[in-house]
């Protein structure tokens, strides 16, 4: 079955909460302010789209294309990622909730998570290679085999990471956030 293909076009206002949307191309697209959440977005691909304002909480991505996609002052609670193809996954936020999310072992080098709330994530065995975590929640995000080099947390917060279980080398850490490297070792730093 040949896939429907949606080039530059904007859809804005569109509600498809709990729907099953699949095997759709999107071509330079725009989402603005839609509502997805709980929708079945199975196997299809999207490049260089943008979502802002839009809910994607517990949307269900499955074989899905996500290729230089941004998402802006957008709800994403409880997506796994890693089921997204693997194949140029690009994705970047800006002001998002990305709370109980999964990236594990995706490559996600040079992504940015700027102002965003990245609770209770899922990053084990994920690539993060460069990756910018400016002004970024991450209270309760599981770091575990996760390759951070050359990541910068110098504005980032709460975030317990174990350099023993983790690659760390060269990534940027602020002297506050030295506590989240040391979390596991119980001291009291003053």
């Amino acid at each position: 079955m040949q896939a429907i293909t949606y080039d530059q076009q904007t859809f804005e206002k569109i509600i498809f909460t709990g729907t099953a949307i699949n095997r759709k191309e999107y071509n330079e697209c725009r989402f603005i302010r839609c509502d997805l959440s709980s929708s079945d977005f199975c196997n299809n691909r999207f490049v260089d789209c943008s979502f802002e304002y839009c809910n994607l909480s517990m949307v269900k991505m499955g074989g899905s294309t996500l290729n230089n996609i941004v998402f802006k002052n957008s709800k994403l609670m409880g997506i796994d990622f890693r089921e997204c193809d693997d194949f140029l996954f690009q994705v970047s936020f800006e002001n998002c909730i990305l709370d109980y999310s999964s990236f594990m072992g995706k490559k996600m080098p040079k992504t940015s998570f700027a102002a965003t709330s990245l609770k209770d994530v899922n990053f084990t065995q994920t690539k993060l290679t460069g990756a910018i975590f400016k002004e970024a929640d991450l209270s309760g995000a599981i770091f575990n085999q996760t390759d951070l080099s050359t990541a910068n947390f110098v504005t980032a917060f709460n975030y317990s990471i174990d350099p023993e279980l983790n690659t760390i080398k060269k990534a940027a850490f602020s002297t506050d956030g030295l506590q989240g490297l040391l979390t596991k070792y119980n001291l009291k730093i003053v």
